[in-house]
């Protein structure tokens, strides 16, 4: 656990607005926000003034809270400080960590995902908010790096010790940098002049060996209420998370990212979904899944997708596929992505792969393309850390390496890559405790060197592809008797010793070269669109 820090003293001074006592656990601390009354202080000498008063923060029932300690690289810490921002898609958090050794970084946090990074002082130039863009490739501090988002922001509440007095009210430009090391970086241009750079990686609340956390029932039990806009039915919200939620009686897609009561954004959609069929797996329902190094873990299923590829020509095949949406409280999201050749998991990566043709790497293992699409929603159900819009639509690429996948996900706001496996449909279904008919209704397994979980195109290919080989090796066998022997027996007969000859002959022959060959341009291994992904 993480004591004070040994070299510096404990500066406490009482609020100049409540009278309440106020500390200082670092002395390199420039301000603070008094817990009583909310004022924002600055540190004046020995003095502690007044500049203002933070708003109140929005209770998102984070697990972590002003105390917390845990340990990192050997060393202890102690959370001291909160900045809580917002953006147009929603809120996140960043802690102050105060280290034994006075040394000051940062913990936040946003939809479950944390990632520890330390401000640096950088000598050149860095781009100006206005030279980025999500996609781009940008080289700072000696370090390609790949521009994962790029958004407005504003400070909405501080709370605890902080370096620098929080400036609130205006917006800024905050850009999410990420590299194939698993590496996060951030530009802070709070102030545009001199732009902050902060590097770290991604980490669990488990790496970190936090104690002191809130207990579990305060992130998930709590829900706000208000009246869906569409039928006038109680909206229940549960995850502090939550950015959009579909009301259970008329399913509108209510977005509920700027509070419940009032007016809300929302629209209606299809009652029926895809088929009309209703989730495999129902709302609310826990399972017991082991989502790669992450162990066995209790995940609750919070919503439900039903989105399709959009093809370049109309009359194409139209692939739809579902995602279930999953939570854990200390492991954030993942999906559970259900396609017609089988069940496969993915959850949100930190580091960023590099593509070189058709080809990503990463975390040192190569994956193939396989897919390019765009991608729409259709259908939702549950709730959703993100606004969920009438058509959303992406432009994805599919990558695969033996049972492993990985997927990009664009738009013109953010670059989002995802990592994971195939699933058996015995084994989620072991996990949700289906049975019988509910059990059988998931068996749609992927093979190791499958599809990317969407579409069927490639299994029937494959078995149309072995018919007509057959076909074609039956015909030339009839065709060679018929053109070879044929003459033979009509001029000296079938039981002649001339015909039963040739018959021997072409029985011996049988082996050569047919003219077009296993081995010619026309074989799967030619290098042109392979069988597996032609409709692409």
């Amino acid at each position: 656990m993480a004591t004070s820090p040994t070299p510096q003293r404990v500066y406490r001074a009482m609020c100049p607005n409540c009278g309440a006592p106020v500390e200082f656990r670092s002395a390199a601390s420039a301000s603070a926000v008094c817990s009583y009354c909310r004022s924002t202080l600055a540190r004046d000498g020995e003095a502690l003034r007044r500049i203002g008063q933070s708003a109140e923060l929005f209770d998102d029932h984070s697990p972590l809270h002003l105390g917390c300690s845990g340990r990192w690289q050997g060393l202890g810490f102690t959370l001291v400080g909160r900045l809580q921002y917002g953006y147009a898609e929603g809120t996140w958090n960043e802690w102050h960590a105060l280290f034994d050794n006075g040394r000051s970084g940062w913990l936040s946090e946003d939809n479950g995902r944390y990632v520890l990074a330390f401000d640096a002082t950088l000598a050149e130039t860095l781009p100006g908010a206005t030279e980025l863009a999500a996609g781009q490739r940008r080289s700072i501090a000696g370090r390609a790096w790949d521009v994962a988002s790029c958004v407005e922001a504003r400070l909405l509440a501080a709370e605890g010790e902080l370096p620098q007095p929080p400036v609130q009210g205006s917006s800024f430009t905050v850009a999410d940098l990420r590299n194939e090391r698993g590496e996060v970086a951030t530009l802070d241009y709070q102030h545009p002049s001199r732009p902050a750079w902060s590097v770290g990686r991604s980490v669990a609340l488990a790496d970190l060996a936090v104690t002191g956390l809130a207990d579990a029932a305060e992130k998930t039990l709590r829900a706000r209420a208000s009246e869906c806009p569409g039928c006038g039915a109680a909206l229940q919200v549960s995850l502090a998370t939550t950015r959009s939620v579909v009301c259970g009686q008329c399913k509108t897609v209510v977005d509920v990212s700027q509070g419940v009561g009032g007016d809300l954004a929302h629209y209606k959609q299809n009652n029926a979904g895809d088929s009309g069929l209703e989730p495999l797996l129902p709302l609310g329902s826990v399972g017991k899944l082991k989502l790669g190094a992450t162990g066995l873990r209790s995940w609750q299923v919070v919503g439900y997708l039903e989105r399709c590829e959009l093809p370049d020509d109309p009359d194409d095949e139209q692939v739809f596929w579902r995602e279930y949406l999953l939570y854990h409280r200390s492991e954030g999201f993942a999906f559970l992505v259900d396609a017609e050749d089988g069940w496969s998991w993915v959850a949100p990566l930190t580091g960023s792969p590099q593509v070189k043709g058709q080809t990503a790497t990463y975390d040192g293992v190569s994956y193939r393309q396989q897919y390019r699409y765009v991608a729409k929603t259709t259908y939702v159900l549950g709730e959703f850390y993100w606004q969920v819009r009438r058509d959303q639509r992406s432009r994805n690429t599919d990558y695969v390496s033996g049972s492993r996948r990985l997927n990009c996900e664009r738009t013109d706001q953010e670059v989002v890559w995802s990592g994971g496996e195939t699933l058996e449909a015995k084994a989620i279904a072991a996990a949700f405790g289906l049975t019988g008919g509910a059990a059988a209704a998931l068996e749609r397994d992927v093979t190791p060197a499958g599809g990317s979980g969407r579409g069927c195109l490639g299994p029937m290919v494959i078995l149309l592809i072995i018919v007509l080989v057959i076909l074609l090796l039956v015909f030339l066998a009839v065709r060679h008797d018929r053109d070879d022997c044929d003459s033979v027996r009509q001029t000296y007969g079938e039981a002649s010793t001339e015909y039963q000859e040739c018959r021997r002959s072409s029985s011996r022959g049988s082996g050569r070269s047919t003219g077009w060959g296993w081995s010619s341009s026309g074989s799967s291994g030619s290098g042109g669109s392979s069988w597996g992904g032609s409709h692409k």
